[in-house]
């Protein structure tokens, strides 16, 4: 009888175990934005909110789509501007502004203008930055500015700087897709 008990035990274990296994922490799926036109994806089932913003003296109204996985964020954010030619501005602004958010300095950027040929694309940023938090512990920032005629987008994956995961973060933007 005690062996029974001892194997029924180890048994319920062992596929407590295995279901642990198999349950991934990056459940990724595709998400489709209902407010504009991306697609991208994310490894946790998203939340979306919406709020006023000031972009460099522009007033828009940004939608956030995210998913958080422990302590990283996984983020879009979207907005549309009055006008396509404060484009650059903007996202000049939201980058500097998501720096700011971790007391960050710049590793690396790279800023890519498009040909006066390339219809409705304006410009994309691609940023890494480190900081901290205000209690001080280390943070990252993998960030995707890009612009399409008036329409403007944060990518996004921000959190412990030991905790973000390069290939994740990579995964997340380049998924990211206009429609």
């Amino acid at each position: 009888m005690k062996s029974a008990r001892f194997f029924i035990c180890s048994s319920t274990v062992c596929a407590l175990l295995a279901l642990a296994a198999c349950s991934p922490k990056f459940n990724w799926r595709e998400v489709r934005s209902k407010d504009a036109p991306y697609s991208v994806l994310l490894p946790a089932k998203p939340s979306t909110f919406a709020r006023p913003i000031d972009l460099d003296g522009v007033p828009v109204t940004m939608t956030m789509t995210a998913a958080k996985v422990d302590d990283t964020v996984f983020a879009v954010g979207s907005a549309t501007l009055p006008d396509a030619a404060k484009a650059q501005a903007a996202l000049i602004a939201m980058k500097t502004a998501l720096v700011k958010n971790i007391n960050g300095t710049v590793k690396a950027e790279k800023t890519t203008a498009a040909a006066g040929n390339t219809q409705g694309l304006s410009a994309s940023i691609d940023v890494e930055a480190v900081g901290a938090t205000p209690g001080g512990k280390p943070e990252v920032l993998f960030g995707h500015f890009v612009s399409k005629d008036k329409e403007i987008y944060q990518v996004i994956v921000m959190g412990p700087e030991k905790g973000v995961s390069r290939e994740n973060a990579e995964t997340f933007i380049s998924s990211f897709k206009h429609n």
